[in-house]
């Protein structure tokens, strides 16, 4: 038997000024590598940086030459201070002037399929998705994926320095949250059960018990649709809160929510921002118009008639973006107020216009991202509310305990993490900032 001491830290971070003119050794990967006369450029993937490591040909252990791209490698070298310009480059005040080389592993294929090494990753969509494995390790696709990977965390850390409770929901249910057809179904022990739409019901019904909660999680849409702007499995984050002023407090968690989230973004994604060349957006104020407001700004400034419409259409959100943006100078606003028609049942109407909820989208530079409102909270509501629906009331038992029990007022939102991600970054197609997108084409790798 053997006694091991647990390690005091796990980082991967390095001060590099600590190092200064002592040696180092790191492990990672060739992310690139420039063989010259004299020696050359390596530049190392590790978890945490892309740095940039110096040999002379004639003063290491290995034949230069003879080094590969996607390479494990251990390097061995003193660490000096350098002015690096290359943006991909982290750090760029230090390089390694390397005197050891181990390499651990090589690629099996010769030569790879794809050339990361390049600034832009040329390449169509379909060779992007066909290749995930080896195109995630160009560094402006790896840039997407960590300031993603922030706006997932720090939704939650906001929400949890808040009072809310985070929740994990099954994926596997025995009804649809947002009904219809999109929804896919499977075989479970002997009955039907389907993929969750959204994590609604579990959400609300944890209001109940914990007052606040949050969910990260995929969710599932069975849409044959195959735009710029849909996934069929995507992350949603979710939440559902008790109400004491009615919905303006969901919209107000929310903005103090993407406040949070782009603060963090400017403090721990600032070599992303500036490899991707993008700008963050500002939320300094609260902009709601009410839908039918919408219809007729956009028919008198914009001479588009959408006013018949229960829904806004993908250029009416466009061109309501534009109109915040050149109005109130902001990035977001919230269209309040959606027509019943075009609401799920649990959604509560507004009691001074019963054909219009208390409900609201928020479109974030001409794209909506979330959807939101407040939820009926009284079991006779829900009754009467499915029997205007023709919705059975026994298909739904299951939810509608915590209604029979006692429930407060309550609402939350669901908000897509891949679409804020894609507009933030400035791409032109959400599947992008998928990992491994999931559309009606694609279900490899």
């Amino acid at each position: 038997m053997e006694e091991i001491k647990i390690n005091d830290t796990f980082s991967t971070k390095i001060n590099f000024k600590d190092y200064e003119s002592k040696e180092l050794t790191l492990n990672g990967m060739i992310q690139n590598l420039r063989n010259l006369a004299w020696g050359g450029f390596l530049i190392l993937r590790t978890p945490d940086y892309h740095i940039q490591t110096v040999y002379d040909r004639n003063s290491i252990n290995v034949d230069p030459d003879e080094l590969r791209v996607e390479s494990a490698v251990k390097i061995t070298g003193t660490v000096k201070a350098a002015k690096i310009k290359d943006k991909s480059i982290f750090p760029q005040d230090f390089e390694v002037q390397v005197t050891k080389i181990e390499v651990l592993s090589t690629p099996s294929v010769n030569p790879l399929p794809l050339d990361t090494t390049k600034k832009e990753l040329n390449a169509g969509l379909d060779t992007k998705f066909d290749l995930r494995p080896l195109t995630l390790r160009h560094p402006k696709q790896q840039a997407v994926f960590k300031i993603a990977a922030v706006i997932y965390n720090e939704f939650g850390n906001f929400l949890a320095e808040n009072g809310f409770t985070r929740i994990c929901s099954p994926k596997m249910v025995s009804s649809g949250a947002e009904g219809g057809a999109n929804i896919f179904d499977l075989e479970y022990f002997g009955r039907k059960a389907y993929l969750a739409q959204s994590p609604q019901f579990y959400k609300q019904m944890m209001v109940g018990a914990f007052g606040r909660v949050y969910e990260t999680a995929p969710v599932f849409r069975a849409e044959k649709h195959d735009t710029s702007r849909h996934l069929n499995e995507y992350v949603s984050l979710d939440f559902e809160m008790m109400l004491e002023n009615g919905f303006i407090d969901i919209i107000q968690v929310e903005s103090g929510m993407l406040r949070h989230v782009l603060a963090k973004l400017a403090e721990k994604c600032s070599k992303e921002i500036a490899l991707l060349d993008i700008e963050l957006p500002v939320l300094n104020k609260i902009v709601m118009i009410p839908f039918q407001e919408v219809h007729e700004i956009i028919f008198e400034k914009y001479k588009k008639d959408f006013r018949g419409e229960k829904d806004l259409a993908p250029e009416e959100e466009n061109l309501i973006g534009q109109y915040a943006k050149e109005k109130y100078n902001t990035d977001f606003v919230f269209v309040t107020h959606y027509p019943s028609a075009k609401r799920p049942f649990y959604t509560m109407d507004d009691p001074n216009h019963p054909d219009q909820t208390l409900s609201f989208d928020l479109i974030f530079r001409g794209v909506e991202i979330t959807t939101g409102g407040q939820r009926l909270h009284k079991y006779e509501d829900y009754l009467s509310k499915m029997e205007k629906m023709n919705l059975n009331p026994q298909d739904f038992k299951g939810y509608l305990q915590a209604f029979q029990f006692g429930m407060p007022a309550h609402g939350g939102l669901g908000f897509g993490l891949e679409r804020f991600t894609a507009l933030i970054c400035g791409l032109a197609n959400v599947k992008e900032a998928s990992l491994f997108p999931r559309d009606i084409n694609r279900l490899d790798p």
